[in-house]
């Protein structure tokens, strides 16, 4: 690859945004999440012993054990974490100098701290791919410490941009394959994006309008998610140029559809964060003189690369077109498609190529490390060159070692290749797993809500006879209310009634200390419900008894002759999700004492500077909707980042440096030419500067 300084750049200004949407999401829904009285409070999870804190922090490695030293419980703990790690985000947004790797590493240990306590609200594959991506930023981030500046180009820079790259491969892969082997007859069948815009979590506008499509698109549609997911990226290790641009692109558009049809907080983002190594600065800078030079310098060699990049392109096309049976349909104005192949025709191919892609990711992994080495050692001076290897050497240990671990989480997709790995390698897997250094991804597995979308409707009662329904910010709920566009920001509530609305509810356990939270009249836990009170049935008074209903949600449809449908959803009651309980009852107070809900928090002193400070800024963002927050914030930074443009651009044309050098050079020419000995000389020589100050004065 070409030069990676631009690339750098962007990728570390695209970690420091995600980093900064997943604080402030978060630090919004600390209070109702893991508050003393919160849903799961989280200092139930960290338990003090007689163990040091070498052993604490071993057994589970968060700074929240040093909270009693500087006078935090673990809920504020978590808020002083979340700030901290908000604002240097920010500063690293803002500034290029912060984009360290010291910086980083302070981001990752921060997220990492809040993810040991985070429980089930925070075990989603995003939070694991930031971690993963967090680690990643800091071996690619210069260190300026070291550096004084940040040099041209790093040595190193093409081997750690190698392992952001085989993470990128390992994520899309592994979600391609896992929709096959999960044996999912909707993806099997071609139709899983028929029920996908309505059955996802929490759609946004467009995925009602996406759902309208025909059957034909909605099935060629599956076919080019498996060409991106499962074809593309094999592309990512491939020398030719051109042909990581284009896989760059397929994923970065089929990121951008996701989020336009879906709410998925900072994932889909993070992923096009992490599609950035595919490029080089040339792609960036496109300056015409290089263009020019690129121009000049087609040889034989060129022309070669050319014919075997269409080469590689048709034989995936060749692939896609054989596999799914793609026809046109001239009659119908269609392209039909469907699945030519059986489970076990793919689990052999999958058998098949695994190994053989662990041995392409080595060999180029292998070459950037060589090619590591030749830059190191063509550098100037015995000293630098010297500085230089030692670098070199270090992170090839690093990348060799990331690449070995990752072999365990990345064979998962295929149990009997994953068996036949080394016991060391799983050794080193399991020392680094709680870490999250490294992690196995899979999204969409199945498809869920193939009879109709299952939602959990909560409903409260004075009387025990009378129903109010408690409507959610974000989730469906009122079948009339238009779906909401909320990311980067991610309600983990309503994440976690999704997947409630899948199972029974003893199998989340945290939606009884939901319903008791809610009976109790929390203001933390309603917050998470409804930002705004007024919102809220039971503002006055908390309810007397709460249940849950379970729904089946389905789109609306366009109809062919009339109007369009006033509401968005349609649905169907199908059974109580979760009887009705009051304060008090004994079916409530099994289910508290089960989970050990009713626990006492220790006693908390908000005295101090630092933990009354905390409360201050709370009370302060306490009425801000999280979404707002991030938005504003946005809008914010890109004012001040046109300010610095305007600011810059005045800089420039104001700038009498040129002049200053320009202007000693032509009184030396003067002086020259008029100690000549003629008059026509000194005219000539006095034209002739004119001239160049009025293209001096152009320029």
């Amino acid at each position: 690859m070409g030069d990676l300084r631009q690339t750098r750049l962007r990728f570390l200004l695209g970690v420091s945004w995600v980093y900064l949407f997943a604080f402030l999401s978060l630090y919004t829904q600390i209070p109702g999440l893991y508050g003393r009285e919160g849903i799961f409070p989280a200092w139930k999870m960290l338990r003090f012993s007689g163990k040091s804190l070498l052993e604490l922090m071993k057994d589970s490695p968060t700074l929240l054990w040093l909270g009693p030293s500087v006078g935090l419980d673990t809920e504020l703990g978590m808020e002083l974490i979340c700030l901290l790690g908000a604002l240097l985000s920010l500063g690293a947004v803002l500034f290029q100098r912060l984009r360290d790797s010291l910086v980083f590493l302070l981001l990752w240990v921060l997220y990492l701290s809040l993810y040991q306590v985070g429980q089930v609200f925070l075990y989603f594959q995003w939070d694991s791919l930031l971690l993963e991506v967090g680690f990643l930023a800091i071996l690619v981030a210069p260190l300026y410490a070291l550096r004084g500046k940040d040099s041209e180009w790093s040595t190193h820079d093409g081997i750690t941009f190698w392992l952001i790259r085989w993470l990128l491969f390992r994520l899309m892969f592994a979600s391609g394959v896992v929709k096959l082997t999960s044996r999912c007859p909707t993806w099997w069948g071609l139709t899983a994006l028929t029920y996908h815009y309505e059955t996802q979590c929490i759609p946004t506008p467009a995925a009602w309008f996406a759902h309208q499509l025909p059957v034909w698109f909605q099935k060629l549609s599956v076919v080019a998610t498996y060409f991106i997911e499962i074809g593309v990226p094999w592309l990512f290790f491939l020398p030719f140029r051109r042909l990581r641009i284009f896989s760059f692109y397929c994923q970065v558009l089929l990121q951008i559809l996701i989020i336009l049809t879906g709410n998925y907080n900072f994932f889909n983002l993070l992923t096009i964060v992490v599609c950035l190594p595919l490029l080089d600065d040339q792609h960036f800078t496109r300056a015409q003189q290089s263009r020019k030079s690129a121009q000049k310098s087609r040889s034989f060699l060129s022309y070669v690369s050319t014919l075997l990049e269409l080469v590689f392109f048709g034989f995936l096309i060749f692939l896609t077109v054989k596999y799914f049976d793609l026809q046109i349909n001239w009659e119908k104005h269609s392209v039909e498609s469907k699945t030519g192949f059986t489970y076990h025709d793919f689990q052999k191919w999958l058998r098949t190529l695994l190994f053989p892609s662990i041995w392409i990711a080595a060999a180029s992994l292998g070459w950037e490390i060589l090619t590591g080495m030749c830059r190191s050692a063509s550098t100037h001076g015995f000293f630098w060159k010297l500085w230089l290897l030692i670098q070199w050497a270090i992170f090839s240990c690093a990348a060799v070692a990331m690449f070995t671990v990752s072999l365990v989480p990345y064979t998962y997709v295929e149990f009997e290749t994953n068996g036949q790995l080394w016991p060391s390698v799983r050794q080193m897997f399991k020392t680094v797993d709680r870490y999250q250094l490294t992690n196995s991804y899979g999204l969409f597995r199945r498809m869920t809500g193939v009879g109709g979308r299952p939602e959990v409707v909560l409903e409260g009662s004075y009387d025990g006879k009378t129903w109010t329904e408690i409507e959610f910010m974000y989730k469906p709920g009122n079948i009339s209310a238009m779906p909401p566009v909320v990311s980067p920001h991610q309600p983990r509530l309503d994440w976690q009634m999704w997947f409630a609305a899948l199972g029974h509810h003893t199998d989340s356990p945290w939606f009884t200390s939901f319903v008791y939270r809610l009976l109790q009249g929390n203001k933390d836990v309603i917050r998470l419900v409804q930002n705004d009170e007024s919102l809220y049935p039971f503002q006055a008074y908390p309810p007397t008894y709460i249940r849950a209903q379970l729904y089946k949600y389905w789109f609306t449809e366009v109809e062919e002759t009339g109007p369009l449908d006033k509401n968005w959803w349609r649905r169907r009651h199908v059974e109580e999700f979760y009887p009705a309980v009051s304060l008090g009852d004994p079916t409530l107070e099994s289910f508290l004492n089960e989970q050990r809900l009713k626990d006492k928090p220790p006693v908390r002193s908000l005295d101090a500077p630092l933990p009354y400070s905390l409360k201050v800024i709370r009370e302060f963002f306490h009425p801000i909707p999280a979404p707002l927050l991030i938005y504003s914030l946005i809008l914010s930074v890109f004012t001040i980042y046109c300010f610095r443009c305007l600011l810059s651009g005045k800089r420039k044309s104001g700038n009498p440096k040129h002049h200053s050098h320009s202007k000693p050079h032509l009184e030396k020419k003067k002086q020259k030419v008029s100690s000549g000995s003629g008059e026509s000389a000194k005219t000539s020589a006095g034209g002739e500067a004119t001239r160049r100050n009025k293209k001096i004065d152009k320029s």
